[in-house]
């Protein structure tokens, strides 16, 4: 039997794992928001995912190349999630209530200020370029369920990129933490419910 050949410096793949490149975006994804940027080496990625870091090399050139995909990647996968639940038969009012509770469990040890800001020093205009088109795209899911939701009279018609990047605002105070890393209020469920009222009173008025 003729023996299948890989490119020249491929790694070898075994058919019945998930693919190599996927083990590694994967891991890279968990260690950069463990550790921030600076702390993680390729080291740390290629023990992780039990390769040798020539693996990981011949995947990501460089750290900032891994660190842009893991990050393009991550929320490209936070994208489907937020159209996922957007699209649900639920009111604007409550999908958002879902997708706020959803989002701060998933971020309520990440500092994303500072975790961003971190790692864009490090990186080159193309790459900050792709993080920002990504970014994008989970805005305009969130503008497309606003717009649906002017469609259906849920909420007064206005224009839908500032009804998001209101919301994005108020659901960025769910992040805060004082000097003893306490949130404003005591639970997740708490903080979601402030955050979706404050948002819903404002843009509905006397409604």
């Amino acid at each position: 039997m003729e023996q299948i050949k890989r490119p020249l410096g491929r790694p070898p793949q075994d058919s019945k794992k998930k693919p190599t490149k996927t083990t590694i975006i994967e891991n890279a994804i968990q260690l950069f928001l463990q550790n921030g940027y600076q702390l993680v080496s390729m080291d740390d990625v290629a023990k992780k995912c039990g390769v040798t870091k020539a693996t990981v090399y011949y995947y990501y050139p460089t750290k900032a190349d891994l660190f842009t995909d893991a990050m393009v990647q991550m929320m490209l996968r936070i994208s489907d999630r937020i159209a996922e639940i957007l699209s649900t038969d639920k009111s604007l009012k409550e999908n958002l209530n879902v997708m706020v509770k959803v989002h701060l469990r998933a971020t309520f040890e990440i500092d994303l200020k500072a975790f961003t800001k971190e790692a864009k020093v490090s990186l080159s205009d193309e790459q900050l370029q792709q993080m920002n088109s990504a970014e994008e795209m989970m805005y305009n899911v969130i503008e497309k369920a606003m717009t649906t939701a002017i469609e259906n009279g849920e909420i007064p018609n206005r224009n839908p990129k500032f009804y998001t990047q209101l919301f994005l605002a108020i659901l960025s105070v769910g992040n805060y933490r004082d000097t003893d890393q306490n949130s404003i209020f005591s639970t997740i469920d708490e903080m979601a419910e402030h955050i979706i009222d404050f948002f819903w009173n404002g843009i509905m008025g006397n409604k």
